[in-house]
């Protein structure tokens, strides 16, 4: 999760989110290198004398400033494309989690385990431990097998939602009326959080997410028990 000072992305527990970072750091590089180069020319520009009274065009050089940064262009939009193409690949799942967004908590349904379903509410601030998390934790916590291939269904009850774990690279909507699917692949045991990340009411961002990464013995047994 994101701590005090944090500017940069969460470390990942997913090899989307892998590739997201890798694909920012990517672009970043690329702006550096834009803002740097047009930095420089405007530095120069103001200190240079040269005049030229019989300069009517310059076609050498408007070519280049055509087709560079159609180049450049190139170099972000097929990474783009390759990583849009990744996060809708939907492989065998092992698990699927159906994920239902209300005002102002989400439920979830184990459908592959006799219907295993539950509610999931944030923790008031008075009701916390001390070892949680004020405004982030749930008084139940989706729990998933790690490296296992895992498919979220999500939709709404009432308003459009948003189901998202920066750690997992995951953000899917919640629409009434409609089934939205994905998939994730969690790499590393942990807690995983994460918020309703649209804007569907006052209080939106009180509707926590935490996800739970065991082993899949201790998935097992935890289903078992429910």
């Amino acid at each position: 999760m994101s701590t005090w000072a944090n500017l940069g992305l969460q470390d990942s527990a997913s090899p989307l989110m892998e590739q997201l970072i890798f694909f920012h750091d990517h672009a970043l590089l690329i702006l550096v290198m834009i803002t740097v180069l047009v930095g420089y020319l405007m530095f120069m520009l103001f200190f240079n004398s040269y005049i030229n009274r019989f300069l009517l065009h310059g076609q050498l050089i408007e070519m280049i400033w055509t087709i560079l940064p159609a180049i450049i262009l190139l170099f972000i939009a097929l990474p783009s494309l390759r990583l849009l193409y990744l996060l809708d690949e939907i492989n065998e799942p092992s698990v699927t989690l159906k994920s239902i967004g209300h005002q102002w908590y989400w439920s979830y349904e184990y459908s592959d385990f006799n219907n295993v379903e539950f509610d999931s509410y944030m923790i008031p601030t008075n009701e916390l431990e001390n070892d949680g998390f004020r405004l982030l934790d749930v008084d139940n916590r989706i729990v998933l097998p790690m490296n296992s291939q895992i498919r979220i269904l999500v939709t709404a009850a009432d308003v459009i939602h948003s189901w998202t774990i920066p750690a997992l690279g995951v953000k899917v909507d919640g629409t009434p009326g409609r089934l939205n699917q994905t998939n994730f692949f969690m790499n590393r045991p942990g807690l995983f959080y994460g918020q309703c990340s649209e804007i569907c009411g006052a209080n939106h961002s009180f509707m926590p997410i935490v996800i739970e990464s065991v082993p899949v013995n201790h998935f097992i047994k935890w289903i078992s028990n429910n």
